[in-house]
């Protein structure tokens, strides 16, 4: 029996919850499922340029489950594009990350010594 999912932090919840093809009725198009965990992994990875191991670090998770995340999430934003298929972003065991105090080493950002970077 696995253990259960550990709780991954995410840094705000997304603005949108879907994203299709320009000029297609939505009830017309497949769907694949981002959960926010996955969006979260695709934004720190990719937007932010964040390594594996400090992008882990952010999300509470390990780096090799963080890599996991990563990986399910860029092929299924490969999957829409290539194929045409509306994004739906929802789910999954998530929880927004704790707030780093103005203070802390590092700045907002977290990039310093800590339990949050």
């Amino acid at each position: 029996m696995p253990r259960p999912k550990k709780c991954r932090w995410i840094s705000a919840r997304p603005g949108a919850s879907f994203f299709k093809p320009q000029g297609i009725p939505l009830r017309m198009l497949d769907q694949v499922c981002l959960e926010m965990d996955e969006l979260e992994a695709i934004r720190l990875a990719d937007l932010e340029g964040l390594s594996h191991e400090l992008a882990a670090k952010k999300m509470n998770v390990s780096r090799a489950t963080f890599g996991r995340i990563v990986a399910g999430g860029r092929k299924k934003v490969a999957e829409a594009l290539v194929v045409g298929k509306a994004i739906r972003i929802e789910g999954g065991e998530v929880e927004l990350r704790p707030p780093l105090p103005i203070d802390w080493p590092g700045g907002p950002h977290g990039r310093g010594k800590g339990p949050w970077f």
